[in-house]
């Protein structure tokens, strides 16, 4: 499905992006536009996970990553397990790696998993046999909804090379900042981050980025703004003076849009907080593509389901011989 055929998938986990090449970031472009077509059809169903197990494992809230995922999985026909910490024994004291193994006993094939401790995909990737997932841990990444980014991007513009991206709002808590910079750059965009001090990461310094702390010094200049939510429930304390300031300073307003290009696109990964990060007039506004980003990340999780499941079974095959 993907057009770069000189490239083989050799990965059975997805587990950030910083570990990949631009090859392979692209090679999932590539087959994700190969399984966006199933969605149009009458019967929405294709058969490349028939027979196999995938248990989404959700340590934390989530609405469009868990529905996305679950869905995508269900297209291609797999069996689907909904695990929840609240209704697991990890509430009785179980760790992480001794759940996964039961689970595993029960054959299932492929994990995705959202954890609030950074590593947490990595470390079940090293004791369980089964494919991991990465979808979101702690502050260090979420791959899956960069590459969803990045191909709205790619569906948009033809191509992230030499585009201006602008990264705006909470970068110090964004594990979708984190995987955005990486898959950006290896594409060719040059990549701005910007916002208050405060909510810059301490090692922005070592990452392949600019720095802008007003958003009315770059906007003009920007083919792409990405606004973040502001995650105050990951903050010990405010970090900006008052939500009225940031908003003033950081949010995307129609005013501020009347100075951009007139072929920006505006994105957010949701979920939003309208009238802080974004006016409402923006979100849903002509040069929005919020909505494509998360109809493309069921494409995207599809292309990652069908990769690792590929991968493992060609694993699973050598080890025969």
């Amino acid at each position: 499905m993907a057009k770069n055929s000189k490239l083989k998938w050799n990965r059975k986990h997805l587990l950030g992006i910083r570990d990949l090449s631009a090859g392979e970031i692209e090679f999932i472009l590539d087959t994700a536009e190969g399984f966006a077509e199933i969605s149009t059809r009458s019967i929405k169903k294709a058969p490349p996970l028939r027979g196999k197990v995938v248990v989404n494992m959700f340590f934390e809230d989530s609405t469009r990553t868990r529905l996305s995922f679950t869905l995508a999985a269900s297209r291609l026909s797999a069996d689907i397990i909904d695990f929840t910490k609240k209704a697991s024994s990890v509430s009785t004291g179980e760790t992480l790696i001794d759940t996964a193994r039961n689970i595993e006993a029960l054959g299932i094939d492929i994990v995705v998993i959202r954890h609030n401790a950074g590593g947490a995909p990595k470390l079940l990737s090293r004791n369980i046999n089964a494919c991991v997932i990465n979808a979101g841990d702690g502050f260090n990444e979420h791959p899956t909804q960069a590459l969803l980014d990045v191909y709205t991007i790619r569906q948009a513009k033809g191509s992230l090379k030499g585009l201006k991206i602008g990264i705006v709002g909470d970068i110090a808590h964004s594990r979708v900042a984190r995987s955005d910079i990486w898959a950006m750059t290896k594409l060719g965009a040059e990549v701005t981050l910007i916002g208050p001090p405060t909510l810059m990461p301490s090692c922005v310094d070592r990452l392949p980025v600019n720095v802008c702390y007003k958003l009315d010094d770059v906007i003009e200049r920007l083919d792409v703004i990405n606004m973040l939510r502001i995650q105050f429930e990951r903050m010990g304390k405010q970090q900006f003076p008052s939500i009225r300031e940031y908003s003033h300073f950081f949010g995307l307003n129609v005013e501020r849009m009347k100075r951009a290009k007139g072929d920006i696109i505006v994105m957010h990964p949701g979920p939003i907080n309208r009238g802080l990060e974004i006016e409402s007039e923006v979100a849903d506004g002509k040069n929005s593509v919020i909505l494509k980003q998360v109809s493309n990340g069921l494409a995207v999780r599809m292309a990652v389901l069908f990769l690792v499941n590929q991968a493992a079974m060609r694993e699973a095959k050598s080890r025969k011989k």
